[in-house]
């Protein structure tokens, strides 16, 4: 730069290469789509969403119990039906994972199970989930046999079907939302029953045993997304298993995980089997731009670019077969 300008606080920086434009586009495997607004589905359609799947009901929040099959299969229907609204107004494809979650008790639980195979033919429906063992409930518990049961059997539809399980994980936090946050959060986790897992550990105890279930069935790793990754689960996960490891991005402020957390499994393990989603949900704090904010946190760190492709992209367009 050359003229008359004073420089009173030092010589600007040398110059050196502009950044390239961070134009990865990106897909996320999971988020609560039909939760959100039309603007923050225009958010998806701005920062280089391709395609999102809705995790279909979101039945533990209901304000009745106990919840029944016939409730949860109303919502799987109008996930589907809304899907086809979203799609025709936004321009990122929206897909749907049919599942039964197990964060509150449905009776019945058999019927969903024998009529998802049928939801598994529709083209719009490209995973199964979300859903696992979890350590706690929304205000009905569910015990830990029967979630065996209903896990069990959605593997064994997964193995025939051929399609991805989103692997819901417990949280560490439930019960104990930092204080500085719990309005953050409309339920502010006041309606959890009281834990059933009984380890310091519930993540890791609760991914053992969706693995002891799939092992049973038959059910390959590579089919299995271990979702909500937690420091506790990194290493046992991409070290011994050969399941995808997703981490949520959406509530740091619930789960503890940033994208130092994504670039240290990065370092240590690859980007081969590391996925990056949301889990958005309306109810909760968010924010719609979280993926490509996540993007350009990773690259500020020093990832690699075809890394970052890679955990945002490429591995959520081969787990669910869009490739």
């Amino acid at each position: 730069m050359s003229g008359p300008s004073k420089r009173p606080i030092g010589d600007p920086p040398e110059a050196g290469a502009a950044p390239e434009p961070v134009d990865i586009p990106w897909v996320d495997i999971h988020q609560h789509t039909q939760s959100l607004t039309w603007n923050d589905r225009e958010k998806f359609d701005l920062s280089g969403g391709q395609a999102a799947v809705a995790i279909a009901a979101g039945y533990y929040w209901a304000p009745y119990r106990p919840v029944s099959s016939d409730d949860v299969r109303f919502l799987w229907d109008d996930a589907l039906r809304r899907a086809a609204a979203f799609d025709h107004r936004h321009f990122y494809d929206q897909y749907v994972a049919v599942g039964i979650h197990t964060w509150s008790r449905v009776e019945n639980a058999d019927e969903l199970v024998s009529v998802l195979p049928e939801y598994c033919e529709d083209d719009r429906v490209i995973a199964i989930g979300e859903t696992g063992i979890e350590s706690t409930q929304h205000t009905t518990s569910w015990p830990l046999e029967g979630q065996k049961e209903v896990v069990r059997e959605q593997f064994r539809v997964a193995r025939d079907t051929g399609l991805p399980v989103l692997v819901h994980t417990p949280g560490s936090s439930k019960g104990d939302v930092d204080p500085r946050h719990v309005q953050s959060y409309e339920e502010g986790n006041r309606n959890f029953t009281d834990p059933l897992l009984s380890s310091d550990d519930p993540k890791t105890e609760a991914v053992e045993i969706d693995l002891a279930l799939a092992d049973e069935v038959g059910l390959p790793d590579e089919q299995l997304v271990i979702d909500h990754a937690g420091r506790s689960v990194r290493d046992f996960v991409l070290e011994n298993t050969g399941c995808y490891l997703a981490y949520s991005v959406s509530a740091p402020w619930l789960r503890g995980i940033d994208a130092r957390d994504i670039a240290a499994a990065i370092d240590a393990h690859g980007s081969d089997r590391i996925v990056v989603d949301t889990d958005l949900i309306g109810a909760m704090d968010n924010d719609p731009f979280v993926m490509k904010r996540t993007m350009l946190d990773l690259l500020r760190l020093g990832v690699d670019r075809e890394d970052v492709r890679r955990v945002v992209y490429e591995n959520p367009r081969e787990i669910l077969d869009l490739a």
